[in-house]
């Protein structure tokens, strides 16, 4: 269950190696904090990933946080080829210090984000952290997973933004563990 992804636009150029059995992380984005979340994302989904990215920064942080979303989702598809085999639902609540969030996903075929998250501060290390919800939706739509995520409650931006990451990944993990067959009633997703 492995793929690559290369992605080159006017405004970014991405690369990225996804193994969802497990292996190495390497991100380099350019964006220090989302290098931090995409990596807890793949160490907690227990994912190899190795994702570099130059992106137009002189701008904002923007294209390059929705692009690698679109990167990795598209990898993720791909990766995970007809579905069988998984349990394809998984949820997790994480809790980082005072910050409480959840996850609930569908590796269904039908893409959707529902998102309710309402950040304490704004900026996270420079970081515009409005943008975690760029990256989920554009990975949910690219991976065509629904998916959920809630920011029950906290108080520091930097462990909010971090327990979304970390329950998405618990919630990838349960979803992808190997099960028999394909999960559907319809026999395709």
């Amino acid at each position: 269950m492995k793929s690559e992804i290369k992605r080159k636009t006017k405004e970014t150029d991405i690369a990225a190696a996804l193994d969802v059995s497990g292996g190495e992380v390497s991100v380099a984005t350019g964006v220090g904090f989302f290098d931090h979340m995409l990596t807890a994302l793949a160490v907690h989904a227990g994912w190899g990933l190795t994702l570099s990215c130059q992106g137009d920064l002189q701008v904002d942080a923007h294209h390059t946080v929705e692009d690698c979303g679109i990167v990795l989702g598209r990898a993720l598809k791909e990766a995970l080829g007809s579905k069988s085999g998984i349990a394809r639902f998984g949820n997790a609540g994480i809790p980082m210090d005072e910050a409480l969030a959840k996850a609930h996903l569908d590796v269904s075929g039908r893409p959707f984000l529902v998102w309710h998250a309402a950040f304490s501060q704004e900026t996270v290390g420079g970081f515009d952290i409005c943008l975690c919800e760029e990256f989920f939706r554009a990975l949910a739509f690219n991976a065509e997973v629904t998916l959920h995520l809630e920011l029950c409650y906290g108080g520091n931006a930097h462990h909010e933004a971090e327990a979304l990451f970390k329950a998405a990944a618990h919630a990838f993990r349960r979803a992808l563990a190997p099960r028999e067959g394909l999960l559907s009633t319809k026999g395709v997703l």
